[in-house]
C-alpha cells in the first residue's frame, strides 16, 4: 500500500505541476502578477518618473510645494505666528489677508466671527512639522490649519522656495 500511495502522490504532483506551469494558466498567472505589481508600485514609480523628468527638463513637480491656510482671531496673532514661522525657516513666504467673515459649527451651534487668514507657502515635506508647531502656539482650542498642494508653480519660483526653506 505505501508503494501505491507514493506512486499516486507522485502522479498527482506531476499532473498539477504540468497543469499549472505548462498550460495557459502559467501565462495568466504571470499576467496577474505583473498587473498586481504595476498597481502596487504605481505611486512610487510615477513619483520617481516625475522627479526624473523634472530634473532633466527643469520643470517643477506638482505637489512639491503646498499652501497652508490658517485662520487667526486678529492681525496681531497672525503677525506673531507668521514671524515665528519665518524665524524657524519653515516657510518661504506668508501672506496675511484682510479681515474675513467666518461661519462655523462649534459645540453644536452656528458661530459667527471675523478672522484674519494667513497663506503660508512652504514645501510639502514641512507640512506636518509646521502644523504641529502652529497648533502648539495658536490661541484657538482647535485651530483651522488646512493644506493645499500646489499643482503648478514656475521653475524659478520653486527654486526660490527650495532655497528659502531648507531641508531637515
Amino acid at each position: 500500500m505505501p508503494f501505491v500511495a507514493r506512486r499516486m502522490e507522485g502522479l498527482y504532483q506531476r499532473c498539477c505541476k504540468e497543469f499549472i506551469f505548462h498550460s495557459p494558466f502559467r501565462s495568466l498567472g504571470v499576467l496577474c502578477l505583473l498587473v498586481f505589481l504595476s498597481v502596487a508600485l504605481y505611486p512610487g514609480l510615477w513619483s520617481m518618473g516625475a522627479r526624473l523628468y523634472a530634473a532633466v527638463t527643469g520643470t517643477p513637480v506638482a505637489g512639491h510645494n503646498s499652501v497652508l491656510l490658517i485662520g487667526t482671531p486678529d492681525e496681531q496673532v497672525a503677525r506673531d505666528i507668521g514671524r515665528a514661522i519665518m524665524e524657524r525657516q519653515m516657510a518661504a513666504s506668508i501672506n496675511i489677508l484682510p479681515r474675513t467673515w467666518s461661519l462655523y459649527y462649534w459645540k453644536g451651534e452656528v458661530q459667527e466671527a471675523t478672522e484674519i487668514v494667513m497663506l503660508v507657502k512652504t514645501k510639502t515635506s514641512k507640512i506636518q512639522k509646521l502644523v504641529d508647531y502652529v497648533r502648539s502656539i495658536h490661541p484657538y482650542e482647535n485651530p483651522d490649519v488646512l493644506s493645499v498642494a500646489v499643482g503648478y508653480a514656475g521653475a524659478s519660483y520653486v527654486r526660490w522656495m527650495d532655497e528659502a526653506v531648507p531641508d531637515d
